[in-house]
């Protein structure tokens, strides 16, 4: 593959996975400042009650990223057999975590709320909207593994029209249902959860569908009910570290979260916009990551480890550039993000600092995403990831922010850039593994022996 084809092969995925991406961050973004317009308490509320769908996703992201590991490469291989077996073993994990995410969210809300706020009005508001989006766990066990299935199986803009058309109902359907338009009920923060649960109904249904298509990978139930052993031990010996990297590295951010939490309702609000913007701007560094280790996996799959390796070192340098554009564009819609927001001013002087600060955190996201997330991962070096964020998160951000918010009673601001800092201190570490090349390996081998 020349240079002129890997650049359409990577616009092919990034392209798509990128737009994907950015609709489930809009659909965040909706959330939050549709009832931000009501009230910042509102914000505050559904700002801290996304937390439990943050932990539910790293779940799913581990599960996606292990699916991605085997999947590509196995593609690459020309094996679908060999993928439907993935796909069995990961929904019955999947359907189980889904399992008891309902019904912690269903059973016990106000006890989850009480982890992020000791605020008893924000704990009413985020118990509400906990409760009714919990029916939205169960589905997205099943339609966001298959999703993934499909990005890997040369679906990727199929599987971006499905995820982005369902985010888009939950745009629209969160303005009726949030404000009570044409005559639906005025729901507010519960109107967001039930828009979120309407387009996940809607999302399952077309993968439903898509899935009977001839040509489709199925969804067998028999390797769901008996999966295959020798596969499914190797399937796991690469994604535990994965799925300790995603606990750890969420675990580390929902603790931001906490600090911020007791900071008050001023800092929890500039937080969250903060949050929604710098996840609109890093969809980019998801598409580049995904994209990118499809590629990877594809070509390691096929046994052409030197040409991987091409592929890698071109996907790091389009991540530098690409972080450093993304930064600068930051700063520069910043002075629109703070005119569109309906901040108190000390939460609005807040956000202006927290941008800033963000814009130099997009550099070390995109490298890192890129890097650790799908290069390395591409390749089944997924332990890296999980000892790297391990030490960053639990050895440094998240004590250096809980002695400098309740012991130094630092300000706000200083905490913020303090809990800013893990992807920065990672970079020269992430450098020095990515030269070793320990992530070149073909991971259909060991099956084939088997």
């Amino acid at each position: 593959m020349n240079d002129k084809n890997f650049r359409k092969k990577l616009l092919a995925l990034v392209l798509p996975i990128t737009f994907q991406q950015l609709m489930l961050a809009v659909v965040s973004a909706s959330d939050a400042l549709m009832v931000g317009v009501i009230g910042q308490d509102l914000l505050s509320a559904v700002s801290l009650a996304s937390q439990v769908t943050f932990v539910y996703n790293l779940f799913l992201a581990a599960l996606t990223i292990g699916t991605s590991m085997f999947a590509a490469q196995y593609w690459g291989k020309g094996d679908k057999n060999a993928i439907e077996r993935i796909l069995g073993i990961v929904l019955r994990t999947s359907m189980l975590v889904s399992a008891v995410f309902f019904a912690g969210t269903m059973f016990t809300p106000e006890l989850l709320m009480r982890i992020f706020t000791e605020d008893p009005v924000l704990t009413v508001y985020g118990t509400d909207y906990l409760r009714i989006v919990s029916v939205t766990y169960l589905m997205c066990g099943i339609s966001q593994i298959y999703l993934c299935i499909m990005k890997n199986s040369g679906l990727a803009a199929k599987s971006m029209v499905i995820s982005s058309t369902a985010a888009g109902l939950n745009i629209i359907l969160n303005a009726v249902l949030i404000y009570g338009l044409f005559g639906a009920p005025r729901m507010e923060a519960a109107g967001a959860a039930a828009a979120t649960a309407l387009s996940r109904v809607a999302e399952l249904a077309w993968v439903l569908l898509e899935l009977r298509k001839k040509g489709r990978i199925k969804i067998r139930l028999r390797y769901i009910l008996h999966p295959d052993q020798p596969m499914r031990k190797e399937f796991w010996h690469y994604t535990f570290p994965v799925l300790g990297n995603e606990l750890v590295w969420g675990g580390g951010f929902t603790m931001y979260s906490v600090i911020m939490g007791h900071l008050g309702t001023d800092a929890v609000a500039a937080n969250s916009i903060a949050n929604i913007v710098k996840n609109l701007i890093a969809s980019l560094a998801m598409g580049i990551g995904n994209g990118g280790a499809i590629i990877v996996g594809n070509e390691l799959g096929a046994g052409k480890l030197e040409k991987a390796k091409l592929y890698g070192g071109k996907l790091c340098r389009i991540a530098v550039i690409s972080g450093i554009c993304s930064g600068i564009f930051l700063l520069a819609v910043s002075p629109a993000v703070l005119t569109v927001s309906d901040l108190s001013p000390t939460a609005e002087e807040y956000l202006k600092w927290m941008l800033v600060m963000c814009s130099y955190y997009m550099i070390g996201k995109y490298v890192n995403g890129t890097t650790i997330s799908g290069i390395f991962c591409a390749g089944g070096d997924s332990r890296f990831g999980f000892l790297c964020d391990t030490i960053t998160l639990w050895c440094f951000t998240v004590p250096a922010g809980f002695i400098t918010a309740f012991v130094l009673k630092m300000p706000v601001l200083f905490v913020y850039f303090i809990i800013n800092l893990d992807e920065i201190v990672k970079l020269p570490t992430v450098y020095r593994r990515y030269k070793k090349y320990r992530w070149l390996k073909d991971l259909t081998i060991n099956q084939e022996e088997k």
